[in-house]
């Protein structure tokens, strides 16, 4: 007993000496050294120009987690400009869970798009104001995955949630194991006001920079998951279990109730034949 509270005590120093280490945790996939990892690991830039975007994945793969990672987007006219920053998994039935921070002209709001994917199916849009400026300081953005559900969240405030429905009949990304990527990319045929705004390209290079990464997390490895022993009996795979409770619920209608701009759950004229199920469920309102 003795020598496994000393092997997970052990595990637990070395989560928290990896994390925040873009050299230890993250691989630069795209860019030609438009994405750079400075100050020894502990910031990570990625920039885009007219000829190319940039863009990272985690090392590791996961299998439910709770991933934070602090952004600061791009400033001024980032008009055009997409910085995205999810969880997904390969192949056409892939699951995915995403954070988009769509681009604007200087002085509108950032638009942050969130969307999730099971089996490959997504049309799960919900779109959201901040209600602060993304790109004067570093906020954090966190997914919490777990079997029961996932929460969005930004500097710890719940800003949606999803639950796992499969008693409905909505599939749930539970069985896939997803990395972590980002890239900073140009999408001016759609992003800012339905692609009637392009990227100013006399603005290039545009520069999205990230810190402090924090991933609590199952690593799926050779077929298996750090978690699946005594991952009930650690305090620290809490998040496992995590639902919201009422404060958290608070938060979550108070952000839904003045920040939401869009959510699939209501666009009736999307979905003539009628809502999908989870959003009949009080899952999505």
């Amino acid at each position: 007993m003795a020598s496994s509270s000393i092997l997970v005590l052990m595990l637990s120093m070395l989560v928290v000496a990896s994390a925040g280490n873009f050299y230890q945790d993250f691989d630069i996939t795209w860019g030609d050294g438009r994405a750079k990892i400075l100050n020894n690991g502990q910031l990570l830039t990625l920039s885009l120009d007219k000829a190319s975007g940039s863009g990272f994945q985690s090392r590791n793969e996961y299998l439910f987690g709770k991933i934070d990672m602090q952004l600061k987007l791009v400033p001024g006219n980032s008009a055009g400009t997409v910085t995205s920053y999810y969880l997904s998994s390969q192949g056409s039935a892939h699951d995915e869970i995403d954070f988009e921070f769509l681009g604007n002209l200087s002085g509108d709001p950032y638009i942050l798009h969130t969307n999730v994917f099971s089996q490959g199916k997504g049309n799960r849009e919900q779109q959201f104001y901040l209600w602060f400026d993304p790109t004067a300081d570093f906020h954090t953005y966190s997914i919490l995955w777990n079997p029961q559900l996932i929460i969005f969240s930004v500097d710890g405030t719940p800003i949606r949630e999803f639950k796992n429905l499969e008693s409905r009949g909505v599939a749930y990304p539970k069985n896939q194991p997803m990395r972590i990527y980002s890239s900073l990319w140009n999408a001016d045929d759609w992003a800012t006001r339905g692609g009637l705004v392009k990227t100013d390209w006399s603005q290039a290079p545009f520069t999205a920079s990230y810190r402090n990464f924090n991933a609590n997390a199952c690593v799926w490895s050779s077929g298996s998951s750090s978690c699946s022993k005594n991952s009930s009996s650690t305090t620290s795979n809490a998040w496992l279990y995590q639902e919201l409770d009422s404060s958290g619920q608070e938060k979550l209608k108070w952000v839904q109730k003045n920040y939401m701009i869009y959510n699939y759950c209501t666009d009736t004229k999307r979905f003539p034949q009628g809502l999908p199920p989870e959003c009949t469920a009080t899952n999505n309102s």
